[in-house]
């Protein structure tokens, strides 16, 4: 299978922050220096471990870096005349924003029709961490996770729903508690289907009525 287009340009430059102990190193020195800029003292006690805790953190939350689809989806797909809709809904995520690194976090619903193939369900949660498990926007999130769906399976279409909180809304600037934010890719018979297209979104949003 060939990554999609979206997987290959999120692919950072440098070594993943866990990739060796002295990525690792240098990260925490850099928060080291962070902890100084803010008026903290690194080296009291109850900061002296944190630059290797946020390094440790920042290794666990970014780890989709060094994912590929391949190694996620393994061989878990399976030949099946099966036409009918299978959907995975409220997958739990976690992410980071890529303009504050801050977090955001909410539920996947992810659908799709397939080809004679299928794949394995737990797949689907796995692909959205790997993406999840990088710097983000919802919405590059959400069209990845159809990419990557699409190019798996080859399937009559894919449907992606994202509903997140964002802590950069709810933490600072407009400082609006609720806002969820809602993001959707739709391909193939999802878009080009009206009725496929409202039972999937019937069921994205069935839990909310």
């Amino acid at each position: 299978m060939s990554k999609p287009e979206s997987s290959r340009a999120s692919a950072p430059s440098v070594l993943p922050l866990h990739a060796d102990d002295a990525t690792s190193t240098a990260y925490a020195s850099i928060v080291r220096e962070q902890l100084r800029l803010l008026g903290e003292d690194p080296e009291r006690e109850g900061l002296v471990r944190t630059p290797h805790r946020v390094a440790e953190a920042m290794a666990f939350l970014t780890r989709g870096y060094s994912q590929s689809l391949e190694d996620v989806v393994g061989d878990a797909l399976f030949e099946e005349e099966h036409e009918n809709m299978v959907m995975v809904r409220d997958i739990e995520l976690y992410s980071l924003c890529e303009h504050h690194m801050l977090p955001f976090f909410g539920k996947a619903h992810v659908a799709y029709i397939p080809n004679r193939k299928l794949v394995g369900l737990s797949k689907l949660p796995r692909i959205v961490d790997m993406f999840a498990r990088r710097l983000q926007v919802q919405e590059r999130l959400t069209e990845q996770v159809a990419a990557a769906v699409e190019d798996v399976l080859q399937p009559l279409g894919v449907g992606v729903v994202i509903e997140a909180f964002h802590m950069c809304m709810m933490m600072r600037g407009v400082e609006k508690q609720n806002s969820r934010t809602i993001t959707s890719a739709l391909r193939g018979v999802f878009r080009e289907d009206g009725k496929t297209r409202d039972e999937f979104l019937r069921l994205a949003y069935s839990a909310h009525r």
